[in-house]
């Protein structure tokens, strides 16, 4: 669905960069815009460039991919897109984890705790996969009912006229090809 923006804190303790939705009481910080990371349409970053995030993750991955019959990498593409890889992101209505489930969805696939990177995995593929049966296989409306819901990609017919649902649709398009071609496994 699309969000606004929630505070995300990027603060650095000892050379290494933390990323949190608290501020933190002894370290300098930046407040962040943090939705959906591949949303804003505005975005400046380079999504044929971006760093990958190959090593992160792969046995969940892979295991909730071969059990839905997914390919990996569109659900590494997807991770990508919701949360850049931040266990922690949690969007301003209520979204959750990698994969951004919300507390509905959640309950629906069967997620007990949304902070388990392997629960959310495990839900969030099994939802991504529900969505790819319902659209026959068609990954572009099923990442575009990721996003806006099913009901906006069955109103339109296709990908809704939303600017962020459009440019979500095409970066996990252009991260699902890099990820294919990259040998991350």
């Amino acid at each position: 669905m699309p969000r606004s923006s929630p505070k995300v804190y990027k603060y650095v303790i000892g050379g290494v960069t933390t990323y949190s939705d608290r501020a933190p009481l002894k370290a300098s910080y930046v407040a962040m815009d943090f939705s959906c990371y591949a949303c804003n349409p505005a975005s400046r970053v380079n999504w044929q460039a971006t760093r990958l995030h190959g090593d992160k993750f792969t046995v969940e991955i892979e295991q909730a991919a071969a059990k839905f019959g997914i390919d990996a990498a569109l659900v590494r593409a997807v991770i990508h897109a919701e949360s850049g890889f931040n266990v922690l992101a949690r969007s301003p209505k209520g979204a959750i984890g990698l994969m951004q489930l919300m507390p509905a969805t959640a309950r629906e696939v069967g997620v007990t705790d949304v902070r388990n990177p392997a629960q959310n995995i495990h839900g969030g593929v099994r939802y991504l996969a529900g969505l790819l049966h319902k659209f026959q296989g068609n990954t572009t409306l099923a990442t575009a009912a990721y996003n806006a819901g099913p009901g906006a990609v069955e109103k339109y017919s296709g990908v809704p006229p939303y600017a962020e649902t459009e440019a979500y649709v095409k970066r996990v398009h252009i991260l699902r090809q890099r990820y294919q071609s990259s040998r991350y496994r």
